[in-house]
């Protein structure tokens, strides 16, 4: 005989398995100790800065 399954306990455990997942995801994606994070930010401020010295000023004839 089939075993009777409650939906709304089923579609619940289903939607935890798949958040306990992506929690897991963005963890090992965005993981980063603060040393990293500070020298990623060090190195995006930089790279800023670098563009924004190059960065041509349009010359507007009026």
């Amino acid at each position: 005989m089939v075993e009777i399954i409650n939906l709304r306990r089923a579609r619940k455990a289903q939607a935890k398995r798949k958040a306990e997942q992506e929690a897991a995801r963005n963890r090992t994606l965005h993981g980063l100790s603060r040393a990293q994070k500070e020298r990623l930010q060090a190195e995006n401020r930089d790279a800023e800065n670098h563009l924004d010295q190059h960065r041509l000023e349009p010359k507007y004839e009026e």
